[in-house]
Parts: C-alpha cells; sequence; structure tokens
C-alpha cells in the first residue's frame, strides 16, 4: 500500500485530514505545506473552463492539468477525479484509471457512485489501482444541487452505500452536502476517513475548491467559507503595474539590460 494512503488511514479518529484542489504546479507547491491530499478535482470544468457543468470536462484535461500538478505535490497524497463517461463500466474504468495512473503518477483516483460503481470498485482494487469514493451530491450526475439525507429511505441508502463501498476496497470517501447526523453516523460506522464538504465537523476531514478558499471565484454556495480575497490583491498589483508604466516608472536600469 502507498505510504500516503497508510498516513490517511491512520489519521482516522486521530487527527483531522486537510484537503483542497489543485489544478496547476504553483498552487499544488503551496497546497503541498499543508494539506493531507491534494485533489485534482473535475471542479476545473466550472473553475478554469467556465463550463455549465463538470460533464463537458474530458480525460486529457485531466491528465494535463493533473501532470501540472504532480510537479508541485512532494509530500501529499495525490487523487485525480476520474470525469463523467470515463468509468461506465469496469473494462472502460480500468483501461482509462491505468492511463491516468500512468501519465500524471498520481497516488489514486475517485469515482463518484454508490451502488452502480460497485463493480467497478473491485475491478479497480483488484488492479492494485486506490480508489477514493464520492456519495452525496453527484455533480457528475445530479440534476439538482439540495443536500441529501432529509429523508429516512434516503439516510438508509446513503449509509448502505457508503459500507457497500467500504467493503468494495475504497480507502476514503466524500460525503458531499449530506445531512449533519447522517455524516456523523457515516464517519461512525465506517473505518475509512470520511472527507466532507457541505457535511459538517463530523467528517474526518474537509475539501473546499482552492479558488473558492482564496476568493478567485464566485462561489455562492453555502459551504464555502472565503479566507482572503485574492481579486482584491491580483487588482491591486496590476493597477499599480499600470501605473508605473503610464508613468515610465517601469522598468527601471535594473529591470533592462545593458552592455
Amino acid at each position: 500500500m502507498n505510504k500516503n494512503i497508510k498516513n490517511i488511514l491512520n489519521k482516522k479518529n486521530k487527527s483531522k485530514l486537510v484537503c483542497l484542489t489543485a489544478y496547476s504546479k504553483n498552487i499544488a507547491s503551496i497546497l503541498d505545506k499543508h494539506c493531507d491530499i491534494v485533489l485534482v478535482g473535475d471542479s476545473l470544468g466550472s473553475v478554469l473552463y467556465n463550463y455549465k457543468s463538470t460533464k463537458e470536462v474530458t480525460l486529457n484535461t485531466m491528465i494535463n492539468h493533473s501532470r501540472s500538478v504532480r510537479l508541485g505535490v512532494k509530500k501529499s497524497l495525490m487523487i485525480v477525479d476520474m470525469p463523467h463517461n470515463t468509468y461506465r463500466n469496469p473494462k472502460e474504468a480500468l483501461k482509462n484509471a491505468k492511463l491516468v495512473m500512468k501519465k500524471t503518477k498520481c497516488d489514486a483516483i475517485k469515482l463518484e457512485g454508490g451502488k452502480k460503481i460497485l463493480p467497478i470498485v473491485k475491478k479497480l482494487v483488484k488492479n492494485k489501482i486506490p480508489v477514493m469514493g464520492h456519495i452525496g451530491i453527484l455533480p457528475q450526475t445530479d440534476k439538482k444541487f439540495t443536500f441529501k439525507g432529509k429523508k429516512l429511505l434516503e439516510r438508509n441508502r446513503i449509509l448502505n452505500e457508503a459500507k457497500l463501498l467500504e467493503s468494495a476496497g475504497i480507502f476514503s470517501i466524500v460525503l458531499e452536502c449530506i445531512e449533519i447526523e447522517l455524516s456523523k453516523i457515516i464517519t461512525k460506522k465506517l473505518t475509512i476517513p470520511t472527507i466532507g464538504i457541505g457535511s459538517s465537523v463530523n467528517c474526518d476531514g474537509q475539501v473546499l475548491v482552492v479558488d473558492d478558499l482564496i476568493g478567485l471565484s464566485d462561489s455562492k454556495f453555502r459551504f464555502v467559507k472565503r479566507y482572503v480575497s485574492i481579486k482584491k490583491i491580483i487588482n491591486e498589483a496590476v493597477k499599480k503595474y499600470k501605473s508605473e508604466v503610464l508613468n515610465k516608472q517601469f522598468p527601471k536600469i535594473k529591470n533592462s539590460f545593458k552592455n
């Protein structure tokens, strides 16, 4: 087993796990100093490419960004999202997951879904490809983005799927927008770590989209917390640069070349 995955498993019930998304080397190298997990999320579809949904993200796009992220990740566990329609059956999933692992040198891949993906998870794990699960809101397939676990039937289904995915061999699972008490129950019942996004402090760890955290996006999701407004910082820097160019203050001699 990958030593970083072992470290993640060992933190269950001991220490909270810190996870953020990254799509390039520069950001990844900063996150690597602080995160247990760096996720190359298919959220890059909306964050970077302004797609209406993650369904438009391609395998090649994920691979290219992941290769860049890999250059910045030295100590954290690096996980790559398998994009929509790249794991519709065990055969397709294995072929594409192998390609992602080979081209990106990532530590693991992440799949969205419950019962439907159990045969896929088993196939990948059998072939020594580490898998992180993802239940609750499933951005790749859900049409409505409302929190999960309102009714008893839904709560039982989600809990059961979490257990089945663990039995199938996943080493960790993302809980997206799952009701507080249900998140607590799932986290207690599973022996693997749960990573929450909009699923309360009861999870073993937390993940956010880094662009939301630094205020580069205009995300209004309830579960987002903005820790800084990088837009303001960039705006001030560009404003100062413009002023210096217009007033012939930049470039100075030290920024130029002379025989």
